[in-house]
């Protein structure tokens, strides 16, 4: 105990430093104007010496049976901060500026903002920050932590011990900071937070950081200031041009750590994967990669979808600069960047948000409210404007530092029912007595409002189940603000339909044509995604009845349906070139199996397919209005035969599709026009592996009236194939 000061008013601050439970150390540390002194905390110095500005030292007084040390002089004759010369106890010489002389950094109005949710750029503010203070290089570390009775910096600068770094609180909102001069990028770090309540001491990644350890290590890393020089200004001038609603947008989505690995089954940088996708990408005709989530998250079998790092992209596959890299050389070669964002949920990881300051911080305290029973994960408490704020942050960073050009919203129905997968007296009502979450519905409209305004042409896609309304309507129209929403309930009649045997097809024909019920009431996309190749429902491939040969058939048909039905398009990888085995998190796609002409020819038919869709806009440009589509005849459920035309600004296009394996010879259709027609594309052609059935010369249209058309055409179906015809 410091004896000296034992009947001093200060005596308590002293020891409240000593026992690492002071709010505010800078009323104990660095300049002590009333008594002429310094006085500096160092727990594991043996000698201090203050470095004057002349270069010469005068030693700094160890008080007795302690850790602290006092200079006493002319504080006038230091300046505005001063140097300290310390030896550790391993005799290794350190010299620093001293912390504890420095002003606050962050301004009471970021403060404010912070508070009211409306600091939409946080990242900026919270977390590590290289900067420069009166001429003096550091780190300005800071946390949201207001049920903390202490809070320090700890990492490998101060042998992660709490009583070093003590930061200051800034008044009631919460936040504390610290600037510690000479910290530079690539410092390991946490924060150590002690409860008020409990005094339980939690040590805690930073929410903010942007950049963490290898797991399974868990330590936060200082980053330096931004200097990538982007290449990408082209593509993200057309992108804010761009009107996505008549544009094609075909997405192939990718598990970045099982797409491609190296020879010893190691991730890839992302850099090399950039490369590589592009190249594979590229002739295959999509327009976008969706990522699947590469914030930072400790478990692999999590997929991403338990984040820690929502600002940070994995270590896994590289540094900050490397992914920057990655989505400038995909925009470089007009391959837009999607990333999934999981805002409905975050694991339970010790290390992570969960308690963050020893209380329920991010999450609700009640588990009827804070719990996802399903995954073990907690939900964020989306009426405390800081946790908004902080998912807001989240979702602008990546549209704002890695240009990304959308976001895949996870698991949106988990977010809008206070009831998602509960039984009765495991959830709370509204204040309403609905079941309705009115403060993640608040959220998700502003989300989708500040991501349209601040980013033009960026899109927000929702992943939702229900038929919850107008979830792509604007707000202001009563509706969720989404981009876009997969079409899941088309995704489970399709798949279900066409895992049936053909000869009971016809029994079940509703489900080819109930979806057009619901088509234009909101933006669909289309996804055949990673939910549908995993947990024992099998590859794509293998959901299909048949042979071998009909499995490849049926596989070629669905595609060419997918492509040409109205709305967007998903393929999960694997699925372009029909991979046999459900997807694997932890080993690469079976890239072997495209030496098969058969595998082979579901690639080449995807191409294609892309292809089309993208240069033909009857195929895109109307994919969210009911002017796109017009039915030709979806009645001829004997055959299990459908036929569709889409429509675009000048022209056209007919789509047969016969889901049986029986070619069906002089079959009648009818045209909007009289004139010759053609094969855009044959999903049976040998060129596919197929059996080659088909119409290999120009169609002449004939005056016979058929399906409420005055001009005809008599054309043969191939066996499970699917058909695209446009007049010459």
């Amino acid at each position: 105990m410091v004896k000296k000061y034992q009947k001093s008013p200060i005596y308590n601050d002293l020891s409240r430093i000593i026992d690492a439970k002071h709010h505010d150390p800078f009323s104990v540390l660095g300049f002590d104007k009333a008594q002429s002194l310094i006085r500096v905390f160092m727990p594991h110095a043996e000698t201090v010496a203050l470095i004057h500005d002349n270069g010469t030292e005068s030693e700094v007084t160890r008080l007795p049976d302690s850790d602290f040390f006092e200079w006493h002089g002319d504080l006038t004759s230091l300046g505005a901060h001063y140097q300290l010369k310390w030896v550790d106890k391993s005799n290794y010489e350190h010299s620093q500026y001293d912390p504890y002389t420095f002003d606050a950094q962050i301004s009471d109005f970021d403060l404010h903002l912070f508070s009211e949710g409306k600091l939409l750029k946080c990242y900026n503010v919270l977390g590590s920050h290289e900067i420069e203070v009166d001429g003096i290089k550091g780190m300005l570390f800071a946390t949201w932590a207001p049920n903390a009775e202490r809070a320090s910096v700890i990492g490998d600068f101060n042998q992660w011990d709490g009583r070093c770094h003590p930061m200051r609180v800034r008044g009631g909102s919460g936040v504390w900071e610290l600037f510690i001069p000479g910290i530079q990028a690539g410092s390991l770090y946490k924060y150590e937070l002690l409860n008020r309540q409990s005094g339980e001491v939690l040590e805690k990644i930073d929410p903010y950081c942007q950049q963490y350890e290898f797991r399974p290590a868990t330590a936060s890393i200082t980053t330096k200031k931004d200097h990538y020089q982007w290449q990408d200004q082209h593509w993200l001038e057309t992108r804010n041009e761009d009107q996505w609603q008549h544009s094609p947008l075909s997405v192939y989505e990718l598990h970045l750590g099982s797409w491609q690995r190296d020879e010893q089954n190691k991730f890839l940088n992302y850099q090399e994967l950039a490369h590589r996708l592009v190249d594979y990408i590229k002739p295959l005709g999509f327009t976008h990669i969706e990522l699947m989530p590469i914030t930072e998250h400790p478990f692999d079998g999590s997929w991403g979808y338990q984040a820690t790092g929502y600002f940070a992209p994995s270590s896994r596959f590289g540094g900050i600069d490397d992914f920057k890299y990655f989505v400038d050389y995909c925009h470089q070669h007009a391959i837009g960047i999607l990333v999934d964002w999981v805002p409905a949920h975050f694991p339970k990881d010790v290390h992570g948000l969960a308690q963050f300051d020893g209380s329920a911080l991010y999450e609700h305290e009640d588990p009827r409210l804070g719990e996802h029973q399903d995954w073990g994960t907690l939900i964020y408490n989306l009426g405390r404007n800081e946790v908004k704020n902080f998912l807001f942050s989240s979702a602008l960073f990546w549209l704002d530092a890695f240009h990304i050009d959308g976001l895949r919203v996870d698991a949106v129905a988990s977010m809008l029912y206070l009831d998602y997968s509960r039984e009765e007296g495991q959830w709370l009502p509204n204040k309403y007595g609905g079941n309705e979450n009115l403060e993640a519905i608040d959220f998700i409209k502003e989300l989708n409002h500040l991501t349209h305004v601040e980013y033009p042409g960026t899109v927000v896609i929702a992943e939702e189940s229900t038929s919850w309304p107008q979830v792509t309507r604007p707000a202001w129209l009563g509706g969720l603000g989404f981009t876009m929403k997969w079409n899941m309930g088309w995704m489970h009649d399709i798949l279900s339909y066409m895992q049936m045997d053909p000869i009971h097809r016809h029994y079940h024909h509703d489900k080819l044509t109930f979806g057009l019920l619901y088509s234009f009431s909101e933006n669909f996309l289309l996804p055949f995604s990673h939910d549908e190749m995993v947990h024992g429902k099998g590859s794509m491939l293998e959901k299909m009845p048949g042979d071998d040969w009909q499995k490849f058939a049926n596989l070629r048909l669905l595609y060419t349906f997918m492509f040409t039905y109205p709305g967007k398009k998903l393929l999960f990888m694997g699925s372009e070139f029909g991979q046999r085995r459900e997807w694997d998190f932890d080993s690469a796609l079976q890239w072997q199996e495209l030496e098969s002409p058969f595998h082979r020819g579901v690639k080449d038919l995807v191409a294609q397919l892309n292809t089309l869709y993208t240069q033909e806009s009857a195929l895109h440009y109307y994919d969210f209005d009911a002017q796109g589509f017009d039915w030709v005849d979806c009645h001829d459920s004997d055959h299990s035969i459908l036929i569709y035309q889409r429509n675009g600004p000048k022209d056209s296009i007919i789509i047969v599709l016969n889901f049986t394996p029986v070619i069906r010879e002089n079959y009648r259709i009818g045209v909007p026009l009289e004139g010759h027609y053609e094969e855009l594309l044959n999903s049976d052609s040998n060129y596919y592996q197929g059996s080659n059935v088909g119409n290999s010369k120009p169609i002449i249209s004939e005056a016979t009236p058929w399906m409420n058309r005055e001009h005809s055409i008599n054309i043969t179906l191939p066996p499970l194939a699917g058909l695209i015809i446009k007049k010459k």
